[in-house]
């Protein structure tokens, strides 16, 4: 979401989901095919499109790469008059004007980063009816001069973007987006349709409220993104675990790395870059003509590594990124898939791979503590961390855990394609280790009057008679190394699942640990502590792990070897003509649209056509210079492969067009 996404979450004929043509307006199927160059609706887009074109209002939750802004760039292209999209993605409005016109779509923007010339120009286009799309700020509706401007022009539809923006508790609030609902208020036969990637069912019922939508119908997908492999490993030494991580299995790929603070981007895209892998910062604290530079690359290049704070990555229409890495814990559930959701929008393997440790834990609770707002906002972002916390450390499958914090029914059997499906935890006894780490802070706080963090605790526990233990004579405790029976880190284990249990508490700047209410009960031994095992060592998720392996299990959009000369041939001049227009290459057509024109061999201009994913503008475009290519291959002779059908139903359609709903 908020980009073009003109193509991902289309179907092809071959697709299983594909809603039979009668099931929507003809004029919908029409544009589809026309612009997008498909014949078909995927899921519930044709019910969307359907009710919105129909005058509906619409709240839309789907995942990232199910196709939410077809949804309303349909309706607008069928509906009478522009349709006005909300987007607060000003730094990319222009990449995603420049994908619809590559279309044939009429579309526009207006904002900051205009000069006068160039806003009169859109606001002259569009008050002649010449734009199908404008893009705007949610800033710009609280100007008297853009409201005055909408009011003199016909508008077919209005689509805010990133509608969980609204929803205070949600996990990037934005005040703009609190006045949006004026739309209804203003304009009210114009339909609205409000969309995001990500909502939990609270977040859901609050965007409902506060755009005002009481009567616009619910669309709800499915969240899972069966093709992301989620791993979270223990936190030893972050960046060298990275670089092991990419060399291992992400040798040459794209992906995104986040980090918690601007130092820790600056110092692990450097780290990488030393260690000959490919990486740029992003945060706030780099000037606009960095970022700008930065990002540039990421969409245009192959293989680069983007080392970014939360900042980065809405709106980025890169259809290959490989894998999402976290060197820090998230804030919350919600943000995490949302950044998860980035990798793999073509619907090949992807991994979403987390380090996750004690100090993430103390230092969230710090920040929440230490942080904004009153106290049930901090008692709304405790509960946040503890979802997060939660699904570090659960035992069962990762993907269930995430659907359900969702909303949705997980497959009982588990996903077959997370760490703790593919190499399931050992969970072990733990209330003795726990009475120990609980005595322990009880002696500090009675004997004592003490409170310390996690590290000396442990120390004590283990009998190391370390400079601080001898500084304030805690060698003399009872509780002195009595759990010399396990390691440092199975204790930073015990300590950091305890938090996460609730069982003990960060307390004060400095994050020291203190009992909970909870805690008396493991004390009495009324109450049994469960904990997951510590590994030896990080490993990969057996099975799946080695790029290699991946490479296998998208052996379905792999081409067979005696067109890889064709399709490499339409790649090399798919990046020539990406680079004269200066557009990402994807722009022009996607891995998948090229792999079907490979396998097809079109040796015509109306064979051309009927590739999936080429519509009429592109056809006009680029039709004579992709079949020069071809007749320049073996005499413009196809392989005995040309009459073999698309490797799979998947492949029958470009799974690889992005459908942008990430942060940036």
């Amino acid at each position: 979401m908020g980009g073009t996404g003109v193509i991902e979450g289309m179907a092809g004929t071959a697709d299983t989901g594909v809603t039979e043509t009668g099931a929507t307006d003809s004029a919908a199927l029409a544009a589809l095919h026309r612009v997008f160059g498909f014949d078909a609706f995927r899921g519930e887009q044709a019910a969307i499109v359907e009710h919105v074109i129909a005058g509906g209002d619409a709240v839309v939750l789907m995942p990232t790469g199910g196709g939410k802004s077809l949804c309303y760039q349909i309706p607008a292209l069928v509906r009478p008059g522009t349709g006005i999209v909300v987007s607060p993605l000003i730094a990319l409005m222009q990449d995603q004007v420049d994908a619809l016109r590559a279309l044939g779509v009429r579309a526009g923007f207006m904002n900051s980063t205009q000069d006068f010339d160039e806003r009169r120009m859109t606001e002259a286009e569009f008050l002649a009816g010449e734009l199908d799309l404008l893009y705007l700020a949610p800033e710009r509706l609280r100007l008297d001069s853009t409201l005055d401007l909408l009011s003199r022009g016909k508008i077919s539809v209005f689509a805010i973007d990133e509608a969980h923006c609204v929803a205070q508790w949600g996990h990037d609030f934005r005040p703009d987006y609190l006045s949006l609902s004026l739309l209804g208020e203003r304009w009210p036969d114009v339909p609205r349709i409000a969309l995001t990637a990500t909502a939990t069912r609270a977040t859901h019922k609050e965007i409902t409220e506060r755009l005002g939508m009481p009567s616009a119908r619910h669309f709800e997908a499915s969240f899972d993104r069966p093709n992301i492999q989620y791993r979270i490993v223990p936190k030893t030494e972050p960046k060298k675990q990275l670089l092991a991580f990419l060399r291992e299995e992400h040798a040459g790929d794209a992906g995104i790395v986040y980090c918690l603070s601007r130092n820790s981007v600056e110092k692990t895209a450097e780290f990488l870059s030393r260690n000959g892998v490919e990486a740029v910062p992003y945060h706030a604290g780099l000037d606009a003509g960095t970022r700008a530079a930065h990002q540039s690359r990421f969409l245009r290049e192959e293989g680069l590594v983007v080392v970014a704070t939360i900042a980065f990555g809405m709106g980025i229409d890169k259809p290959d990124v490989r894998f999402v890495a976290h060197l820090d814990l998230p804030k919350s559930v919600e943000g995490y898939y949302q950044e998860t959701g980035r990798a793999g929008r073509d619907r090949l393997p992807s991994t979403a791979w987390m380090t996750y440790g004690l100090n993430d834990v103390i230092q969230q609770r710090k920040l929440i503590q230490s942080g904004e707002g009153d106290e049930a906002f901090r008692r709304r972002a405790q509960g946040h961390l503890d979802s997060m916390l939660a699904l570090c450390e659960t035992a069962r499958c990762r993907r269930g855990q995430l659907l359900a914090y969702f909303g949705q029914e997980p497959d009982p059997a588990g996903c077959g394609n997370c760490d703790t499906c593919l190499v399931p935890p050992e969970t072990w006894d733990g209330t003795v280790a726990a009475q120990k780490m609980l005595s322990t802070v009880v002696r500090l706080k009675r004997e004592r009057g003490q409170k310390f963090g996690a590290g000396q605790i442990i120390d004590i526990l283990l009998g190391k008679r370390t400079a601080k233990v001898i500084q304030f004579d805690h060698d003399q405790l009872s509780v002195f190394g009595i759990g010399e029976e396990l390691g440092e880190g199975e204790w930073r284990g015990v300590a950091r699942q305890l938090l996460a249990q609730g069982l003990l508490a960060v307390e004060g700047e400095y994050g020291t640990l203190v009992l909970t209410e909870a805690s008396g009960a493991v004390l009495r031994r009324e109450q049994e502590v469960p904990l997951r095992k510590e590994p030896e060592r990080p490993a990969a998720a057996k099975g799946t792990g080695t790029r290699g392996e991946r490479k296998a299990k998208a052996a379905a959009a792999e081409l067979p070897e005696e067109l890889l000369p064709a399709f490499e041939a339409l790649r090399a001049w798919r990046a020539e003509q990406a680079r004269e227009q200066g557009v990402p290459a994807y722009v022009i057509f996607h891995d998948a649209t090229l792999r079907e024109i490979a396998t097809v061999w079109p040796t015509s201009v109306g064979q051309l056509g009927g590739i999936s994913g080429v519509g009429e503008k592109k056809l006009a475009t680029y039709g004579e210079g992709v079949l020069a290519v071809l007749a320049g291959l073996s005499g413009g002779a196809a392989p005995e492969a040309q009459d073999t059908a698309p490797a799979s139903g998947e492949d029958a359609w470009p799974t690889d067009e992005p459908e942008p709903d990430d942060w940036i």
